[in-house]
């Protein structure tokens, strides 16, 4: 047995313009300097008092963070009503979790810096929660790249760390992946750039969901 476990937000769906949006106007409800989007790319992985307080070149989420923290939250359904917005999926993902959600061989899981309200409207929306028997989520375990969410995961299911596969965009998920002794795939249509990948030290970089079926063998 194998436990693949897929970061959300550049993995799975492309939120990007929602989550920008959306702390662009908390920035400047605080009176900030307003984020480009950039900037924003840089975050989106991390729980939302960290990547805050990081946007700001503060060490540590402080208690403005706190703050501007429980406004995002309160506008985010509020944008993405105006805008519309149905966090689409990434091409070939759907095909992707169909491929691999009926096999014996596999359990699926998420480790997400969204909230648990947050994965559980993805799920909804695209209808695969059903392939997903393990989450951990930003209202469960310390920001990653701490390596709780990874951890709990395996310890849930029973499956060992070394039989594990970490899927992400972000270099706090292959970071994440490396201190939970997993191996550490990224994918290259999120929101950080293979150079950063690579850097992280990803196991391998994959650019299309397909490929990922090769390290599933």
């Amino acid at each position: 047995m194998k436990l693949v476990l897929f970061d959300c937000d550049g993995t799975l769906v492309d939120s990007g313009e929602l989550i920008h949006e959306t702390m662009r106007r908390t920035f400047l409800h605080f009176g900030k300097p307003e984020p480009g989007f950039a900037d924003t790319k840089a975050i989106i992985g991390l729980t939302l008092d960290i990547a805050i307080a990081r946007m700001q070149g503060k060490p540590h989420a402080d208690d403005e963070a706190m703050e501007m923290m429980a406004y995002y939250k309160s506008l985010f359904s509020t944008v993405r009503t105006e805008l519309d917005y149905h966090d689409p999926l990434f091409p070939g993902i759907a095909d992707l979790l169909d491929a691999i959600g009926l096999r014996e061989d596999l359990l699926i899981g998420a480790v997400t810096g969204k909230s648990r309200r947050g994965l559980n409207t993805i799920f909804e929306t695209h209808s695969f929660g059903r392939y997903f028997v393990v989450s951990r989520t930003a209202d469960d375990c310390p920001s990653k790249p701490h390596p709780a969410m990874v951890t709990e995961c395996c310890d849930e299911t029973g499956i060992a760390a070394s039989d594990t596969l970490v899927i992400g965009d972000a270099i706090y998920d292959m970071q994440m992946a490396k201190a939970a002794g997993t191996k550490a795939i990224g994918v290259s249509w999120g929101y950080a750039s293979t150079g950063e990948l690579e850097h992280a030290v990803a196991d391998a970089i994959v650019h299309h969901p397909s490929e990922i079926l090769n390290h599933l063998a």
